[in-house]
């Protein structure tokens, strides 16, 4: 069995994996020269990291466990505390922060070198397999569309579906060198501000706020002036060229089906979400391994319909409760509401904290076929 993979992200990457753990044929078609993220940091909760286990891709050198840090308002002052121990007594697994270019290296380096193509636009998809692209045209039993939150094969797939809306946000990102940095999310009135501490001394921070979409984007340094220490710092420590800047955008009308003939659609091109809850490469990943598990029991059309049934209703439930969290946190700028979540949250107890979305971050993958190890003569 032959699958093609339109993309070379987080998604597509994990879903060659599956494919390729259950003994079937892949290609990953990626339009770009070199397969790579543009981006900056991505957080990996435990029902991503679970699902990477099952894959067998080993992040150990490169993933940072997020240790006690907490919430805290514009001056520095505590909200709530973060019990990293007791979040991993819950799930077995850490809070995880990585750098989307290592995990991406890790991704790739679990698929066959021959299976990857770059430079391979795809021009056409069809419900029968048929992809066609830059160089050249194939038949597959499977095309995985894993093209991104402007998918054109979604686009193709349903031309009436309305496009991506804007979520009322706007993002920096950036990585710099500040060892001693240490996990936290600061509020204030339509702004969060985020740090996560990476390998090597590293920090992944974000600066998200409330705008109009399309705004001119303020000089951040001005903007993060009167933040708590190390927020000021860390801006002024990171390399103009190295700060990202991007309107949020998510897939606001749900789609009725991730499945069209004998494509699949996954991740972003099925459900992109805000980044309010930090799921939206975690469920490109556990879309990625269902689909492998369901393709290992049964024929594709009943594959197809089984990760569709089980896909859709989670991950659709996850981008309603990432804009749901959005408006709770870096969009709320009515005082009075800002003052009632503040006394909420400072009356939960530490290790209250850790259970807040374990339905989302305590999901298990369906376990794989093990690979069969080759013959000793």
């Amino acid at each position: 069995m032959h699958a093609v993979v339109v993309g070379g992200g987080i998604g597509g990457l994990g879903a060659a994996i599956g494919l390729h753990r259950i003994g079937w044929t892949v290609t990953v078609l990626e339009q770009a020269p070199e397969f790579g993220d543009v981006g900056a940091g991505i957080s990996l909760w435990p029902n991503a990291l679970r699902c990477l286990d099952e894959l067998g891709v080993d992040l150990t050198p490169h993933l940072s466990p997020q240790r006690d840090g907490g919430f805290r308002d514009k001056r520095g002052r505590r909200v709530a505390r973060f019990d990293a121990a007791a979040f991993e007594r819950l799930h077995g697994r850490p809070l995880g922060a990585i750098h989307r270019k290592d995990l991406i290296a890790a991704l790739t380096n679990a698929v066959p070198a021959e299976s990857l193509k770059t430079g391979a636009e795809v021009t056409e998809v069809h419900e029968d397999g048929r992809v066609r692209f830059t160089g050249g045209e194939l038949q597959a039993d499977l095309v995985v569309a894993a093209d991104g939150i402007h998918s054109p094969v979604r686009r193709a797939l349903f031309p009436d579906h309305p496009a991506p809306v804007y979520s009322g946000s706007t993002a920096f990102r950036g990585i710099t060198r500040f060892p001693g940095a240490k996990l936290g999310t600061s509020f204030d009135r339509g702004t969060e501000i985020g740090v996560l501490p990476l390998t090597g001394g590293d920090v992944y921070w974000f600066v998200s706020y409330a705008t109009q979409p399309g705004s001119q984007p303020p000089d951040l340094r001005r903007k993060v002036a009167g933040w708590h220490d190390p927020i000021p710092a860390l801006i002024d420590a990171t390399t103009p060229e190295a700060v990202l800047h991007h309107d949020l955008y998510y897939l606001g009308t749900p789609l009725k089906s991730y499945v069209k003939g004998r494509v699949a659609l996954l991740g972003d091109a099925a459900h992109a979400m805000p980044p309010f809850l930090g799921q939206g490469g975690c469920q490109a990943i556990e879309d990625a391994i269902v689909l492998a598990s369901e393709l290992s029991k049964q024929d594709v059309p009943q594959a197809l319909k089984a990760y569709d049934d089980q896909r859709r209703p989670r991950s659709q439930k996850v981008v309603r409760e990432s804009v749901r969290m959005g408006k709770l946190t870096s969009q709320l700028a009515n005082p009075v509401a800002i003052k009632i979540r503040t006394a909420l949250l400072k009356a939960l107890p530490a290790k209250a904290t850790v259970y807040i979305g374990r339905e989302i971050t305590g999901w298990r993958p369906p376990r794989l076929p093990r690979p069969v190890p080759p013959r000793t003569p």
